[in-house]
Formats: structure tokens, sequence, C-alpha cells
């Protein structure tokens, strides 16, 4: 699971400007958001727009996203 909602959060950033940031399409970062789970490659991306390791963004818990 991906704490991407979480992490955007706190930084006080929109999906519009996370896009912005990162690269990475609005629809791409919706979907993670909702599916929880991405590309190593997306998340390494989305990782370096916030500011964070990849240990922040994935996890421990394996349940899917409601």
């Amino acid at each position: 699971m991906l704490n991407l909602k979480t992490l955007r959060a706190q930084r006080g950033l929109s999906i519009k400007a996370l896009s912005e940031l990162s690269g990475i399409s609005r629809r791409t970062l919706e979907d993670i958001e909702a599916r929880g789970d991405c590309r190593i490659s997306t998340a390494w991306a989305v990782c370096q727009a916030l500011g964070c390791t990849l240990n922040d963004f994935y996890s421990e818990d394996q349940t899917p996203a409601q």
C-alpha cells in the first residue's frame, strides 16, 4: 500500500501541483491514490517531487486501499 495521499496532504499539495512537480499526469496520480500501487519508476519520480524516500512512500500495511 502506498502513502501518496498522506504524504501529499502533509506537504499541502493538490494532485495538480504534484503533477506539475513530478511530471506525472493527474489521472495517473489519482489512479495511484485509488489503487494503492504503481510502477517503481513512477514511485521514484513522485518521491523526488515530494522530497521523501521510497520507504516513506510504501506502507508496511499490505491491505488494499478502500
